[in-house]
């Protein structure tokens, strides 16, 4: 397994591999240790060697994106490590448009279960490839911005990101 940190203008971003692909990005000062303790749980007792080289054509990618160039990561090789209801859910985000945005019960009927909006919202929860999954794009029934993984203020500031480059792009 590999991994990386790096800074990217205001985003500090933590990336890690494996030789199948990119399997988690995270953008919180805590990403680092987040990323050990959910590879650990994923990949129980790991190498994790430092990559930053190994992981120049992911970390181009997300710097892509963060900078409003980028709006997707289609061609990006991803390794998805979740239950099957989750890589369903997962699924379902990236069907999201760019700038656009969801609730968690238009997700749910999207993948036919109307009735589990809780569960939706915790695979969401449990997404570990932020932005190349976007899971940022869904939101409170009311618009409001809910729950993310590395803080809802982290969250706003993609809603501004994507909506500024929609705008101007």
């Amino acid at each position: 397994m590999y991994w990386t940190k790096f800074q990217f203008v205001k985003w500090q971003v933590t990336l890690a591999a494996t030789e199948q692909g990119l399997c988690y990005v995270g953008l919180a000062d805590d990403s680092e240790q987040c990323m050990f303790d959910w590879c650990y749980k994923k990949f129980g007792k790991v190498e994790m060697v430092k990559g930053a080289n190994r992981l120049a054509t992911y970390a181009n990618e997300i710097a892509k994106y963060l900078s409003g160039v980028q709006t997707d990561f289609i061609d990006l090789p991803i390794d998805r490590q979740g239950t099957p209801f989750q890589l369903q859910v997962w699924h379902a985000l990236q069907e999201i448009p760019y700038g656009d945005t969801v609730s968690y019960s238009v997700i749910a009927n999207s993948i036919g279960k109307p009735s589990a909006v809780r569960a939706v919202a915790s695979a969401i929860g449990n997404n570990p490839l932020l932005l190349v999954i976007p899971c940022h794009r869904v939101v409170g029934k009311d618009g409001s911005l809910s729950g993310y993984r590395d803080g809802k203020e982290v969250k706003a500031q993609l809603h501004q990101l994507e909506n500024s480059s929609k705008t101007i792009g």
